[in-house]
C-alpha cells in the first residue's frame, strides 16, 4: 500500500459497502473521517461534522490511531435514532478491531451497529424495551 493511504483498495471498498448498506437500508448518512484529532478531540470532531453537506441529517465516525482516539458525533435531526446509547454500542463494537489493529474492521463494525439500531428511514425512536445493565434495579 502507497505510503499516506490508511487502507487497501479491498479495505475501502469493504468500508464503502457498510456506508452505503446503512444508506439504503437505515436511511443513516454516516462519514468517517482517519487522521489526527489535534487538540480537544471532542471539539474537533464536532467542527468536522459541522463541515458536512448537510450535517443536521449525518453522523460522523473519527478515529485517531496514533493518539487511539475515536469520537461520533451525530447531527440533531438524527440524534433521535442514533442515541448515545447506540453510539456506545458502535464504540464498543469499534473496540477490539481497533485494539487488535484492523482499522477498517472497526469502521465497519462500528457503521453496521449504528445502521442496525438507526431502523429505517421513518423510524421512531426504539421504544425501551425493559431495564438494561446500565438501568437501576426496580423498586418493589
Amino acid at each position: 500500500m502507497p505510503a499516506g493511504e490508511a487502507f487497501t483498495a479491498w479495505q475501502r471498498e469493504d468500508i464503502d459497502r457498510a456506508l452505503q448498506h446503512a444508506r439504503e437500508q437505515a436511511g443513516l448518512r454516516v462519514a468517517v473521517f482517519v487522521g489526527e484529532l489535534a487538540g480537544d478531540a471532542h471539539r474537533h470532531a464536532q467542527t468536522l461534522h459541522a463541515a458536512l453537506d448537510d450535517s443536521a441529517e449525518a453522523v460522523l465516525i473519527a478515529v485517531d490511531p496514533g493518539q487511539r482516539l475515536l469520537e461520533i458525533v451525530t447531527g440533531p435531526s438524527v440524534a433521535r435514532r442514533v442515541d448515545d446509547r447506540t453510539c456506545t454500542l458502535a464504540a464498543m463494537s469499534m473496540t477490539s478491531s481497533l485494539q487488535g489493529g484492523n482499522l477498517s474492521g472497526g469502521i465497519v463494525d462500528g457503521v453496521r451497529v449504528l445502521a442496525e439500531h438507526a431502523g429505517g428511514p421513518t423510524a421512531a425512536p426504539a421504544a425501551h424495551a425493559g431495564p438494561t445493565a446500565a438501568d437501576p434495579p426496580p423498586r418493589l
